[in-house]
């Protein structure tokens, strides 16, 4: 391998999103810890190349730091990405809903704050032969954890055309998933799909050129529908949030960003139950008990600024929400 064919440093590879939002949308919590005397403690649930996690250790000289992520791959390069920071950090290879377990596993309590990134990772988007993008012909394999689980051809080769034209309209909110089932069916009767670029011809050819315009490449929602499908992206994220905040200490925060409606949906809904009194309807007094365990902490999702934007491209359909949590989480 020449000089010019040289892998980038992490660092280089990966601009963290909205990196300097998250942290000092986090930092209070920290600091609301070190006042209590406790070591503040932060789990980043989707590690990645440890951009955002880099970020918090440099800037906290005492947070200890947990990292998950069900990409062996992207482990590694965080690991060596923080390497420094080795006395405060635990990497562990796990899916992100799996937070309750990874705690009992390290002995830890509680945490002062929790960041998720959601979606497809910078690393998985750039590694051609992961099949995540739609402009390259790759295996059609899609999966975040490649040590285990279905590949999209897993998928796209085995399920009936009725599965196929649930997920694609459900996960991928395309309106003409019929027509791209049926052509799916069709052609592996021939042959199987084997590369993105197979599938990609195959959605070319029953979407109408026009529906380019509006939204965007005719592929791109069939292959979000076939990643969550592979990954089971949206079951993961409604264990993980409620998860992830019942992990929170009382001045923690959790900070999550999500990158399409119906990840959104699913972190709004566990924000907002815990923001509001449980007190009954007409309740004359709201009892200790039924006051609310979180406070929102951003109006509604925010949105990159064109600044970010053009420093990330990939924030741009970002959406963040945070909370933090105002008292213990009520007995179950």
């Amino acid at each position: 391998m020449d000089e010019q064919e040289q892998p980038k440093p992490t660092s280089e590879r990966h601009i963290p999103v909205l990196r300097d939002r998250c942290i000092n949308l986090l930092a209070p919590g920290f600091e609301a810890a070190r006042s209590r005397g406790t070591t503040p403690i932060a789990i980043d649930a989707t590690l990645g190349m440890g951009g955002h996690s880099e970020a918090m250790l440099q800037r906290f000289p005492d947070l200890h730091l947990i990292g998950i992520d069900r990409d062996e791959e992207a482990l590694a390069l965080a690991g060596r990405r923080l390497a420094q920071f080795a006395a405060r950090t635990d990497l562990v290879h796990a899916v992100y809903d799996e937070i309750p377990d990874v705690l009992a596993d390290l002995g830890v309590q509680e945490v002062h704050g929790i960041l998720m990134d959601l979606g497809v990772s910078s690393l998985q988007l750039d590694e051609r032969e992961r099949g995540f993008a739609y402009s390259y012909n790759a295996p059609l394999d899609m999966r975040m954890d490649t040590s285990r689980g279905q590949t999209a051809a897993d998928v796209v080769n085995t399920y009936s055309e009725e599965d196929l034209v649930r997920i694609i309209r459900k996960w991928g909110e395309e309106k003409f998933a019929g027509r791209i089932a049926n052509r799916i069916v069709q052609q592996r009767a021939t042959a199987p799909f084997t590369t993105t670029g197979q599938l990609v011809e195959a959605i070319r050819g029953v979407v109408p050129t026009g529906a380019a315009k509006s939204g965007g490449h005719p592929a791109k929602r069939t292959f979000q529908a076939l990643r969550i499908e592979v990954n089971e992206e949206l079951e993961v994220l409604e264990r993980a949030v409620p998860a992830a905040v019942a992990a929170t200490a009382v001045g923690g925060r959790v900070v999550v960003m999500s990158y399409h409606s119906l990840e959104d949906k699913i972190v709004k809904a566990v924000f907002q139950a815990g923001s509001k009194s449980s007190a009954p309807p007409g309740f004359p007094v709201e009892l200790e008990e039924h006051k609310p365990e979180l406070k929102t902490l951003t109006r509604g999702t925010e949105v990159p600024t064109a600044q970010e934007i053009a420093e990330n491209p990939r924030a741009a359909s970002a959406r963040l929400r945070a909370v933090e949590r105002i008292k213990p989480r009520r007995a179950q």
